[in-house]
C-alpha cells in the first residue's frame, strides 16, 4: 500500500494527486496553507475514498521549517511510516524583475523551492526506514521555458529540476526514486486564474497530471523515470 505525503493539496494537481493515490488504494496525509480549505478538502477525500482513516490533513506553510518536521512526524506516527513524498505546493507572482518586491521574490523562492527541500530532507529517513520509495517534485515546463515577467518562477522551477536530478544522484542506491514531473498548462485557479471551461478547453486536467504520478508509483523497482514532461496534445487555439 502506498502511503503520501502529498504537499499543496486542497485544490487542484495536488488534489487529483490525493484522489487517485486514494482511489489505487493508498493512503494520504495532504497540506495547505488555509485550515479551512484543509478540512473542506479531506471531508471531501474522506467521502470520496469510502474509508475515513485513509486520509488526514494538516495547514502549514512548506516555507516553516519545524512545521514540515511536524508535519512529517505526524504522518508517521499516524499511518505508521510512509513511502511516497509528492511536493506539490507552490506560488506564482507574474511581475517584471524591476518592479518585483523582495517579499514577492522570497514567497516563491521558499516555497517553490526551499520548502521542498526541507520537505525532502525531513522525509529521506522515513523513506529509508520504509526501504525505499519515491520523492515526486512538481515542477514545470517553465523550467526550460522562460517567459516575459517570469522570472522568479522559471528560475523556482529550474532550481527544482537541478536539485530534483542531483537528489536523484544521491538517493537512488538506496531504493529512493525521485522524479520530476513537468507540466505545462494546466486548467487550474493557480495564481488567481478563474477557469472558463471553454477557454481552457485545451489545457490539461489536473487529472491527467496525476495519472502520471499514479504510473510512476507503478513502475517495477527497477526502472526510474527521472523526469516526465507533459503538455497539452495542442496547442491554443489563438483568435
Amino acid at each position: 500500500m502506498q502511503t503520501a505525503i502529498v504537499t499543496g493539496a486542497t485544490k487542484g494537481i495536488g488534489f487529483a494527486i490525493a484522489h487517485a493515490i486514494l482511489a489505487a488504494g493508498g493512503r494520504v496525509m495532504i497540506t495547505g496553507r488555509d485550515q479551512a480549505g484543509v478540512d473542506r478538502a479531506v471531508r471531501t477525500l474522506q467521502k470520496d475514498a469510502g474509508d475515513p482513516q485513509r486520509v488526514a490533513g494538516l495547514a502549514i506553510d512548506v516555507r516553516d521549517r519545524p512545521a514540515v518536521e511536524r508535519l512529517v512526524a505526524e504522518t508517521a506516527a499516524r499511518f505508521g511510516g510512509f513511502n511516497v513524498l509528492v511536493n506539490n505546493a507552490g506560488v506564482g507572482v507574474m511581475e517584471d524583475v524591476a518592479v518585483m518586491t523582495d517579499a514577492d521574490w522570497a514567497s516563491i523562492i521558499d516555497t517553490n523551492l526551499t520548502g521542498v527541500f526541507y520537505c525532502c530532507r525531513a522525509s529521506i529517513p522515513w523513506l529509508r526506514k520504509a526501504g525505499g520509495g519515491w520523492i515526486i517534485n512538481i515542477a514545470s515546463l517553465a523550467a526550460r521555458n522562460s517567459f516575459p515577467k517570469g522570472a522568479a518562477y522559471c528560475a523556482s522551477k529550474a532550481g527544482l529540476l537541478a536539485f530534483s536530478e542531483s537528489l536523484m544522484l544521491e538517493v537512488r542506491m538506496e531504493g529512493i526514486r525521485v522524479t520530476a514531473v513537468m507540466p505545462g498548462s494546466v486548467a487550474t485557479s493557480f495564481n488567481g486564474h478563474v477557469i472558463d471551461a471553454d477557454a481552457d478547453a485545451w489545457k490539461l486536467a489536473p487529472a491527467d497530471v496525476a495519472e502520471v504520478v499514479i504510473d510512476l508509483l507503478r513502475h517495477p523497482a527497477r526502472s526510474l523515470p527521472s523526469k516526465v514532461e507533459i503538455r497539452p496534445a495542442k496547442t491554443q487555439v489563438q483568435r
